[in-house]
């Protein structure tokens, strides 16, 4: 079968939102034993990174990075005096991240605990207190507090998927659903009358639909100021991303909280987490998931998702799709968010549409060259080839470059033509989980 794909320049949408960032940042040498991925994390301009985990990352400093209790070890200590803090660690791993160029998205809480006992992720003994931990650790990047920084840091999370299989095996909150309430309306109440030019947000919800209505309704009723509301979403379809953002945003404009962003900062590819995470697995590693983190960033640019956070960018996570788990060198989804953030400094988006819900585009045109990403995407592995009719209008004679990835190719250039100016039509043979970045440049310069 053959599908169509029709770019208009001439229809501008506007600026791309950042749908390339991930969780977690990069390491240097000798951190890693000789090994690193500074530069290549820094090449693809990731715009923010959020900490989410990194405290279960041996190479940015283990159990002694980011979470509230590794920062602020014993919970009956003065949190007013500096010496209270342990910042050493998660000083180092921040100032990488922020030199590497990417914006840091703090998570304030703790990473997940699967394993059979529970140590961090217990209600604080006292919320207020833990509040005011966390303006102390706001006040180190920001104002310089304690020998800090002003790193600028303008998202700050509570907390990480409270909701996530809740009672006594729950990997991330031990306290009930009532006592969560009382941490988030106290924690983003007090930071947000000590810092109002911040956002202060979460709750990083697993994603469960019936969390999100109660939440919300309970967050208007306390009058709860909300900046960002962020939720996670793993699947092996990327509509049903776009689509639950779209009642998300409903939800969310119901209660009040118009302005509040959604920021979906955990997605991967999963089909699902116990016969096929095996399965799961070895896709985001590869094209397949290569191509589905493709899709969604395509889909997400046109719903009402204002950030996407890819998980995950840490290195050692087996799920991690863009560095190699050994040689920390860029594995396939890599270069689409390499592509992604080359497109962000051209220019804004333009119309692209397709007559099948298997091709998945976005385009980017500065007025005379245009760049388009194009993926083919099924979660059926059976799903034959196809072939493409590319649509498009030139004003002036331009070469066309074909950049694919592929099983054998990263992003490289694999066909060049020149066409006329006037209403261009290329066929283009697309297999499985292909993905395309196609350049349309004009043959002189102006």
């Amino acid at each position: 079968m053959k599908y169509s794909l029709k770019v208009d320049q001439s229809k501008v949408l506007g600026e791309l939102k950042p749908m390339n960032a991930v969780n977690n940042g990069p390491i240097r040498a000798p951190q890693a034993q000789k090994r690193g991925n500074f530069e290549t994390y820094a090449a693809a301009g990731f715009p923010y990174a959020r900490l989410h985990d990194a405290n279960l990352c041996y190479s940015y400093g283990g159990p002694h990075v980011v979470d509230i209790t590794a920062i602020f070890p014993n919970f009956d200590a003065d949190e007013n005096d500096p010496a209270s803090y342990d910042f050493v660690l998660t000083d180092l791993y921040l100032s990488n991240i922020v030199a590497a160029g990417t914006k840091v998205f703090y998570r304030l809480g703790q990473s997940i605990e699967h394993w059979g006992k529970k140590y961090d992720i217990f209600p604080p003994k006292d919320f207020h207190k833990w509040a005011r931990i966390c303006e102390h650790i706001i006040l180190h990047y920001n104002e310089g507090w304690a020998n800090g920084f002003h790193f600028d840091i303008e998202y700050w999370e509570i907390w990480n998927e409270p909701d996530l299989d809740p009672g006594p095996h729950s990997p991330c909150w031990q306290g009930t659903k009532e006592e969560f309430f009382d941490l988030f309306e106290i924690a983003v109440k007090y930071l947000k009358g000590k810092f109002p030019h911040l956002k202060i947000g979460g709750p990083a919800s697993a994603g469960f639909r019936t969390y999100a209505v109660e939440f919300l309704a309970e967050m208007e009723k306390r009058g709860v100021p909300l900046d960002f509301y962020s939720w996670h979403n793993y699947d092996q379809h990327p509509h049903h991303l776009g689509d639950k953002s779209v009642w998300l945003r409903e939800l969310l404009d119901s209660h009040g909280y118009v302005k509040t962003e959604s920021i979906l900062n955990e997605w991967n590819y999963v089909r699902d987490w116990i016969e096929n995470w095996v399965y799961s697995l070895r896709a985001m590693e590869g094209l397949k998931g290569a191509s589905f983190a493709t899709a969604v960033m395509c889909v997400s640019q046109d719903k009402p998702i204002d950030m996407l956070m890819y998980y995950e960018a840490r290195i050692g996570s087996a799920m991690n799709g863009l560095f190699d788990l050994v040689s920390l060198e860029p594995l396939k989804t890599y270069y689409s968010y390499l592509t992604f953030h080359e497109m962000t400094k051209l220019g804004k988006e333009v119309a692209s549409e397709s007559d099948s819900e298997r091709i998945y585009s976005l385009a980017v045109s500065n007025g005379r060259t245009t760049e388009m990403l194009v993926t083919y995407y099924e979660e059926d592995d059976a799903t034959p080839s196809t072939e493409l009719s590319l649509q498009f209008e030139t004003t002036e004679e331009s070469e066309v470059f074909f950049y694919l990835t592929d099983e054998t190719h990263n992003m490289e250039c694999v066909k060049k033509t020149t066409v006329p100016a006037g209403k261009q039509e290329i066929d283009l043979a697309l297999n499985l989980f292909d993905i395309y970045k196609i350049v349309v440049k004009p043959t002189t310069k102006g």
